[in-house]
């Protein structure tokens, strides 16, 4: 073989072993799989309540669905259902009462503290928790996804571009 025909031959193989070397990089156990993904949701809506104008919280797409603010109260109360829930209580879903909080500043910090209390609840299992179930936190996580594109919904209806979707993503 000639040097020409040898040097991209070597590169090739140098590119591949380095690619198999070990510690290059490792599959993502289960647990951390669970945990980034609930976190990530967690990060989109707060993100989405936070920039949500004031005066569009009550915005429905239809009658009788619930409003922007009424999305994100619900949506924390699958967080506190996780918490509760991976803390091994014995919970039913139980939703936050939307009334209870008027205000943006309400909403986004009972969205705050649930996240919170979830993060610090999901933070304490063992990682080998995670090989025997992932719930509570797959059907929060699915629930928060769920209505996260709802969410993304109202931000177009009302003409508005989500977090998520701004260029600087």
């Amino acid at each position: 073989m000639t040097a020409a025909k040898t040097t991209p031959l070597l590169m090739i193989a140098i590119a591949l072993l380095s690619a198999m070397a070990p510690g290059q990089s490792r599959a993502t156990t289960t647990a951390e799989a669970v945990r980034t993904r609930f976190a990530s949701i967690n990060r989109k809506v707060l993100a989405m309540a936070k920039d949500f104008p004031e005066d569009k919280y009550d915005y429905k797409l239809k009658p009788e669905m619930r409003t922007f603010g009424d999305l994100i109260v619900h949506i924390a109360s699958g967080n506190v259902y996780a918490a509760k829930a991976g803390r091994g209580e014995n919970v039913q879903w139980d939703d936050l009462d939307p009334r209870d909080y008027k205000t943006k500043a309400e909403i986004v910090a009972v969205l705050e503290k649930s996240i919170r209390d979830a993060d610090a609840t999901i933070r304490t299992l063992p990682d080998a928790s995670f090989a025997k179930t992932v719930e509570p936190w797959l059907d929060v996580t699915e629930h928060s996804a769920e209505h996260y594109g709802l969410l993304v919904a109202y931000y177009r209806a009302n003409g508005l571009v989500p977090p998520e979707s701004r260029s600087s993503h």
